[in-house]
Order: structure tokens, then sequence, then C-alpha cells
């Protein structure tokens, strides 16, 4: 294989064989996760009008009518008016009018019914640079404010026309005062929201603990947000058989071994990898990756392992970057009390996820 260009900090691409994610320990500056707060390759070319709503769901048309109007409501000066100052810019600057009503909206639905495609085709459809609008993960929001502090992060985005928060999820106490706390400052700043999730906001935090003790904070985050339900079926699943048969792992090696860009590591390797590498570099990670290819799948021993799991799957899916593995199926990488428990949400989303890398995957052995 010929050489390429491999992230800061991890091997480059050489005729020795694959590569593996093992070795890759990246170092990621704090601008470049400002710099990279953009909708995912995945979604570059999304718009409203690729969206195909299902006609037996009305809720999908309706949703793509709101956000279309939203996003020409969000056209012109920033609406703090931030900077603005007296006759011809002389004396104070003036301060910013809070908006009046919810300052965002809010997408929730099942999975896989488009709710990335139509948060994504949000922000490009807002009329504002790019450097003035900032999409991401929930995870990635949490992960900027640790990188850059609290106080930098409101600064740093305080500015901007739009925020989109993809996967909106609150895992635990703290989160939830920290991202309240957040998102407030930003309203009162003038930032439009855009959400998706799959518990609508009242809902927040329930059964993962006690929510009656934070119900102030996820009430004041609901009311930031105009709910939007959008109904239907999961388009990854519609038609599609489960989760694809493993291959062997001489097949995996194989494939390994033959594609450009492929990565190859051992499963329970991996997760103890994933351990030292904090999750907001799992993007660095995969950079440059054409497929990752993992022997000895087996179930995920802890919580704490499968969340960081369920991380890396949302970063291989935004780069679309095919997963060919032996041993269990991706169905099967969760206990049945971690898909009972109050993170259920995030584990069918990554074995959803999974799935589809996988089918993608079957053309590097020629299936």
């Amino acid at each position: 294989m010929s050489s390429s260009t491999a992230a800061p900090g991890s091997s480059p691409v050489t005729d020795a064989g694959p590569l593996s994610l093992c070795t890759r320990e990246p170092r990621v500056p704090a601008d470049r996760l400002v710099a990279e707060m953009v909708p995912p390759p995945r979604f570059d070319s999304v718009r409203f009008s690729t969206y195909l709503p299902d006609p037996n769901q009305p809720s999908q048309t309706e949703a793509v009518r709101v956000l279309e109007g939203f996003a020409a409501g969000l056209g012109g000066a920033h609406a703090s008016g931030a900077g603005r100052r007296g006759f011809l810019g002389f004396g104070k600057a003036k301060a910013p009018k809070a908006p009046a009503g919810p300052r965002g909206v809010y997408l929730d639905g099942g999975y896989g019914v488009g709710k990335t495609h139509l948060l994504a085709s949000l922000w490009h459809a807002t009329p504002a640079e790019p450097s003035r609008k900032a999409f991401g993960t929930f995870v990635e929001l949490t992960n900027l404010v640790g990188a850059l502090g609290f106080q930098q992060t409101v600064q740093t985005l305080s500015g901007h026309s739009l925020l989109c928060i993809d996967e909106f999820e609150l895992d635990d106490p703290g989160d939830t005062v920290l991202v309240s706390t957040l998102l407030g400052k930003l309203v009162d700043a003038g930032v439009a929201l855009a959400a998706t999730s799959n518990t609508l906001p009242g809902k927040l935090g329930e059964g993962r603990f006690a929510a009656a003790d934070f119900l102030r904070e996820i009430q004041g985050l609901a009311a930031r947000f105009r709910a939007l339900r959008i109904d239907g079926e999961d388009y990854r699943h519609r038609g599609l058989p489960e989760a694809p048969k493993p291959f062997t792992d001489e097949e995996v090696t194989k494939a390994a071994y033959a594609t450009e860009g492929a990565s190859l590591d051992d499963f329970p390797h991996l997760l103890e990898h994933l351990a030292k590498v904090h999750p907001s570099r799992y993007g660095a990670l995969t950079d440059g990756l054409t497929a990752v290819c993992l022997t000895d799948v087996r179930p995920v021993p802890d919580q704490s392992t499968a969340l960081r799991l369920v991380v890396l799957a949302d970063r291989l899916y935004d780069r679309e970057v095919p997963v060919l593995a032996s041993g269990l199926p991706f169905d099967k990488l969760f206990s049945e009390e971690m898909l009972n428990g109050g993170y259920r949400k995030k584990y069918f989303r990554a074995i959803s996820r999974l799935t589809a890398l996988a089918r993608d995957a079957k053309g590097l052995v020629g299936v």
C-alpha cells in the first residue's frame, strides 16, 4: 500500500500492513475542537430538499416546514446585537435584549427517522457564515467545555447565530447543571438553539438519576425549546436484514491487508486502548481511515467501556467508515441489563449505527 498522511500522533500508512487504532494517541488542540463543530461528512450534502418525508407520517412534513421557517428567521445580524454601540459607533455597548419565547427547536423521535439529516439541513440553510454556526453532538459540546473551560466556551459560542446539538442526552447531574447553565447564557446572548434527542425535554434524566432533585434545571432547559415530534420507522432497518453475520478472523485480516487505509485491531485490546484516549479525540483517532477491521468482537464488559464504544461508533458513523468484524454480531454487544438501563438509548443507537457500517463493509470481502 502506498503511504498517506495520518492523524497527528498516529502511524502513517505503510507497506508493512494495516494501521492499528491501538497505536494511535492523537493530540487535538482546542481550536480544532471549535473549527470542527460542523455537520459530519455524512451530512455534507444533505438539505431540506433531500429529506423525503414518509407520506404516512405527517409529522415529518410538518417538521420540515417549521425548520425551514426557523432557518429563514435567523437571517441578518446576530440576535444579541453583540458589539453594537451608540451613535456613530461610540459610547458604551448596548446590552443584548433577551429574545422573547422559545429560542430553539427540539427534534424528538425514535432512531433513524432522519433527525440528524434535518438538523444538518437547518445548519446548512441558516444564512450565516460557517464560522458563526456550530454543530456537534452533546458529548462533543461537553468535551468542548472541558477543553476550553466554561467561560471561554460561553465567550466563543456567544457570537454564533446558531448552535445545533445532536443526540442531546443528560447522563448525570453534573451535565444537567453544566448544559442548562451554558445554554441559558447562550440564549441570553441571542444564540438560537436546535437539538435532536430521543427523549422529550421535560423527560431528560428520567431513569438515570434522581430527576426530581434536578427538576428545576430540567424544566428550565425544556422551556428553551419548541418540541417537534417526528414519528416514523428506523430507515436503516426498513426492509433490511438484522445485524449481518460476522466474518471469520481470517477473512477480516485478509480484507484489512487488501484495503489501503484500513485498520486492524483485536476488539478487546481496542476497548482497553479507548480508556487511554479522551473521547474528544476519538474523531482524530479515526482520521484517514477507509475501514475499521476488528477481530474477536465480544460483549462489552462494563458500562464505562460501553459508553466509550458508543462515542467511537458515533465518530465512525459520522465519517462513514465501514466496520468489518469477526466474533459476535453487533446486536450482541451489550448485556440485557445495559439495554434495560438508563443509557439504553445510547446503546441502541450504537447498535443501529454499527449494524449500518457492518453492511457497508461487506464489499471488502466481495460479498
